[in-house]
């Protein structure tokens, strides 16, 4: 899939929905929406790429035993999948994107272009890490990620499940995450 040779990032998101909107989804959005819409497609997205740089207190861990999510970090590319939202359901679905993936304030919410194939780009509602929030976590060596991971349990349940769910997703995408695969295989050699 071609990704555009620069993104088109909006700093300010709260900007006028005429039409459908897109979001993109690169962690649990794949496999846990949570909103209705009326198309998903392969998308990428250029200007950041898929990371566990976030320390979750609140859906994977706890402040005391914070564990690891996704955030989309500064640089490279990412392939997930964008889901296409009725003009109708809009507004309820950014609010309920707002409750979920705000919880704590350490994403920002962001519109981007998200290419659709080759030749077709729209621009979808996305949440970047906040690399200035204290739950970024920026990169970690693997075996902190490994143990953050295995003692991550949150509203949302336990971080293992979310990573294998996200690893397993991106296979069916056809996306090979090689850290992701090492995490993966990582959990299950403890189990």
């Amino acid at each position: 899939m071609a990704v555009p040779a620069s993104p088109d990032v909006t700093l300010d998101a709260v900007e006028e929905t005429s039409g459908d909107l897109w979001v993109f989804g690169y962690g649990s959005l794949m496999w846990r929406p949570g909103f209705p819409f009326v198309e998903q497609r392969k998308a990428a997205i250029r200007g950041f790429h898929r990371s566990l740089c976030i320390y979750s207190h609140v859906h994977r861990g706890t402040h005391s035993r914070p564990g690891l999510v996704l955030g989309l970090d500064r640089g490279g590319s990412c392939l997930g999948i964008a889901f296409r939202v009725a003009q109708a359901d809009a507004a309820e679905t950014i609010a309920y994107l707002r409750e979920r993936e705000q919880a704590t304030s350490v994403y920002i919410e962001r519109y981007v272009q998200t290419m659709l194939g080759a030749r077709e780009a729209v621009r979808s509602l996305v949440y970047v890490a906040d690399r200035n929030h204290p739950q970024y976590a920026g990169r970690l060596e693997e075996a902190e990620v490994l143990r953050l991971v295995r003692q991550g349990v949150g509203q949302s349940g336990a971080n293992p499940d979310y990573v294998r769910n996200t690893h397993a997703h991106l296979k069916e995408l056809g996306v090979h995450d090689p850290v992701l695969a090492r995490l993966v295989a990582g959990l299950d050699a403890a189990t």
